[in-house]
């Protein structure tokens, strides 16, 4: 069976983002997501500091951390160790060791290990081991390149003496890689390469962006799909012909429609029927915390536990910022997915640990 393998490409200085999204194979963490966890992280350092015996907020530490600003992001988008840390294990309960930690690697070969992310200065990538096979996953190369088992010792010791500082998830499986086309949909779809065409050495990417006129004109939609697109023609007999549709697809369509908006119809009285429970304590076992753009345009975090429906986020947002009457749409993730067919799942079914979710009255 084919394998596939996601590797971001650099955008901006976001490869934080790319190398932690390369390794779980899946395009999972955002940019908006990565910062509320930075944020998070600085509120606890301040707090802890301001706790001290030796002057509290008065003291020359506190005022120093604070006149610094962030210390786990930076203007650029640089995420410290500690995000990175804390999304895998908010998001899939992963540890991220130092490889040079007493003890991490005792027993145990370099090869036994399936993932790595380097950092050195600015920079961060990820190294997996998929399908048997190690490939480094740098969001600055142009696809992914193999690393063999008996160079990977190699690769991550001149690692280490250039300068980088090497971490890896032990003990703890990662997720599968994807094994058909349609698991791609959890990432990107220019960003996927078939395995077999990469070991063949072929140039061109397995996701078929090869031809740069395959959907010029056409655009993209957010979720990476061709948008559909009609030019003007004439039609002749039952078929289309320069984009126009025929009788049978615009009846095809409307069908479409009514089911789909027959469908949006018991969704929303499914989520309006949910009753808001009190906010979670703070370190309640289960607590996540969830950022809201709310369709007022004013930000606010909120905490649910991980067994809450999707449909009580809805019922918040709608408490917040009553819609009278209108149709509450909630995206999340990169891209923006619509979260109206998960309104039964539960937070931690939809993934939205952490996440910075965007809502809009339609």
């Amino acid at each position: 069976m084919s394998v596939w393998i996601y590797h971001e490409r650099q955008d901006a200085l976001l490869c934080g983002q790319h190398a932690l999204n390369n390794l779980v194979q899946e395009c999972v963490f955002s940019a908006d997501g990565l910062a509320e966890i930075a944020h998070q992280l600085d509120e606890m350092e301040l707090a802890y500091m301001a706790q001290n015996n030796e002057g509290g907020t008065s003291s020359k530490d506190y005022i120093q951390r604070v006149a610094e600003g962030s210390g786990n992001v930076d203007e650029t988008g640089n995420f410290s160790i500690e995000v990175l840390r804390a999304a895998l294990m908010n998001r899939y309960g992963l540890n991220l060791q130092n490889v040079r930690q007493q003890g991490v690697l005792e027993g145990r070969d370099v090869t036994d290990i399936e993932g790595f992310i380097c950092n050195r200065d600015s920079h961060w990538f990820a190294i997996r081991k998929l399908n048997g096979r190690y490939w480094n996953l740098n969001s600055t190369k142009e696809r992914p390149e193999q690393i063999s088992h008996f160079r990977l010792a190699t690769e991550i010791e001149g690692l280490h003496n250039s300068g980088y500082s090497v971490f890896c998830v032990i003990d703890q499986e990662l997720p599968p890689p994807c094994m058909s086309s349609a698991g791609r949909e959890r990432g990107l779809p220019q960003y996927w390469w078939k395995e077999d065409d990469l070991v063949a050495g072929k140039s061109d990417a397995a996701n078929g962006q090869s031809d740069p006129w395959r959907n010029a004109g056409g655009g993209m939609r957010l979720d990476g799909k061709p948008a559909a697109h009609f030019e003007s023609g004439f039609a002749g007999g039952n078929g289309s012909v320069g984009g126009e549709l025929s009788e049978d697809e615009m009846f095809q369509q409307a069908v479409q429609a009514s089911l789909d908006s027959e469908r949006e119809r018991s969704m929303a009285e499914q989520r309006n029927a949910v009753e808001l429970k009190p906010e979670p304590a703070q370190g309640q076992p289960g607590v996540v915390r969830i950022q809201f753009r709310l369709p007022d345009g004013s930000r606010v975090i909120r905490r649910f536990l991980e067994s809450d429906s999707v449909a009580e986020v809805y019922a918040f947002v709608e408490d917040k910022c009553p819609g009278h009457g209108k149709r509450l749409e909630l995206r999340a993730g990169f891209p923006p997915t619509d979260l109206a067919s998960k309104a039964a799942e539960s937070v931690k079914e939809a993934k939205l640990s952490g996440e910075s979710i965007q809502c809009r009255h339609l």
